[in-house]
């Protein structure tokens, strides 16, 4: 019998991807839709839950219609961590989401930290209050929008709501609940964060794991897409966790650049490790581990340098940068202030060392060169607190650009290892709609269909030279930060 196609979706800050995959060979079809970020005031991320549905539904009428005639065997989402939708009885948002890299509960972060400062939050939770956390979040909607926080029933994540759109129960993926701040490594309710927000604990939805099945496709999305209904609808999981998994990470010492919207660095480790500089997932393979740290901008920021300095094509774009000359200028990535290591929301972007002989050319790879920086930076917090990061792979779609992944390589000293055609996230998400629909019987079977691409090595000229810029860089940080933080508190 012919194996089932396997769906996976991924909500995107920049966009949404669906991919078609056999299980046997890989990605057969995808498709891909523009999203929207808002930021109605500084410091704020935002998007409209409606497109990411419209686009969904779009892409995967695309993928569907070159499936050939074959069947799809299930569907899985995955998307940001911990973007946040406030759904009404309907599971309808009364509100734009909140993405994970918004920063306008910066009172809210300090009073919880105030008063949860006993409660243990990092060893039960992997985390301290930030601002990444969702409780600040929901005590700012409930302080300054009472109406949307009163229609509010539950709060669920960004490819959660996806899912169930199509047609799954109201639920919450487990990496989800533990990067909210709101559950402990067990999956368990963290009662002092929790009811440290009047009314926040009853809006909190059930928790599910990778792979578990939480519904079937609905008549109406199925007819729409061209899909039977009750197709599977399966957990997929946090997108950085499963961009790891699909890279090909599944050994302690492992470690992960994910060049997205936001910055991810992850590393496979046998045991959690927790520190309050840095995040805790679990691997998708049970009894591994992810500590990893998310910068609040990446590819971000480069589409902002790119916005900002019109700049029609990034390619050409490279092939001019990569000809002027490394770390002349520095850039903090600071743009949405920072989360891991600094977990600082006031912080802000700059631009040091401009004079008037450079252009965008040099400000373009100054922004490279400083999210390479903070790559830097987490990676040395990891190393401290005892986590192996011997064998490296680079993803995402900044992977896309030969001078990026150059850079990284010459910062971190290290090569970068690739993956061949590797769509992200959303084959990862695959790959947890393959274990729920039972086409492979643990999750490193599916890993086979990997395929390795070349590995960037760093060019020891740039490495002597980035390692200068990098103390020079930490120096830059220190100093701008008390300017920084009160300009934000302006």
């Amino acid at each position: 019998m012919t194996e089932r196609l396997l769906v996976g979706i991924d909500i995107g800050t920049t966009g949404v991807k669906v991919v078609l995959v056999d299980p046997g060979v890989g990605v057969v079809a995808q498709a891909t839709r523009a999203n929207r970020l808002g930021s109605p005031h500084p410091g704020w991320a935002e998007a409209d839950p409606a497109q990411w549905r419209e686009n969904v539904l779009s892409a995967l009428t695309e993928v569907v219609s070159r499936a050939g005639g074959r069947a799809v065997g299930a569907i899985a989402t995955t998307g940001m961590v911990p973007s946040l939708v406030f759904v009404d009885e309907d599971g309808q948002p009364v509100r734009p989401a909140i993405l994970q890299n918004d920063a306008r509960a910066r009172d809210e972060v300090r009073m919880l930290a105030d008063e949860t400062a006993d409660a243990g939050a990092l060893a039960s939770t992997g985390s301290v209050p930030s601002q990444q956390s969702v409780a600040p979040k929901a005590m700012w909607v409930a302080a300054n929008e009472p109406d949307s926080w009163g229609r509010t029933r539950a709060l669920v994540g960004s490819y959660d709501w996806v899912l169930m759109q199509l047609g799954a129960a109201l639920h919450v993926e487990a990496n989800w609940a533990l990067e909210s701040g709101l559950f402990d490594l067990d999956g368990a309710v963290f009662a002092p964060m929790a009811e440290a927000v009047p009314g926040l604990a009853d809006r909190l939805a059930p928790v599910r794991v990778s792979g578990e099945v939480v519904g079937g496709l609905s008549a109406a999305v199925a007819d729409r897409v061209g899909l039977p209904a009750g197709v599977p609808l399966v957990v997929g999981g946090a997108d950085h966790v499963l961009s790891a998994y699909s890279a090909g990470l599944a050994a302690a010492g492992d470690w992960l650049v994910k060049l997205g919207g936001a910055g991810d660095i992850l590393a496979v480790t046998d045991a959690p490790v927790v520190d309050e500089r840095f995040f805790l997932d679990a691997h998708t393979v049970p009894g591994l581990w992810l500590p990893n740290g998310c910068m609040a901008t990446s590819g971000s920021l480069v589409r902002w340098v790119q916005s900002v300095l019109r700049i029609d094509d990034l390619r050409s774009m490279d092939a001019v940068a990569a000809e002027r000359q490394a770390a002349e200028i520095l850039c903090l990535p600071y743009f949405l202030g920072e989360k891991s290591p600094l977990n600082d929301p006031d912080v802000r972007g700059v631009f040091a060392g401009l004079h008037l002989g450079h252009d965008g050319a040099d400000v373009y790879r100054c922004a490279l060169e400083g999210i390479a920086f903070g790559f830097r930076h987490n990676a040395e917090v990891l190393r401290s607190r005892g986590v192996a990061l011997t064998s490296a792979t680079v993803t995402n779609g900044g992977a896309t650009s030969l001078l990026w992944k150059q850079i990284h390589a010459s910062v971190l000293a290290t090569p970068l290892r690739t993956v061949r055609d590797h769509p992200g996230a959303s084959l990862g998400a695959a790959f947890a709609a393959g274990m729920g629909a039972g086409s492979f019987a643990a999750w490193p079977e599916a890993l086979e269909v990997v395929r390795a691409g070349d590995t960037i090595d760093p060019v020891p000229p740039l490495v002597e030279r980035y390692d200068e810029a990098y103390g020079l860089w930490r120096d830059l940080a220190g100093a701008t930060a008390p300017t920084m933080r009160a300009l934000a508190r302006r």
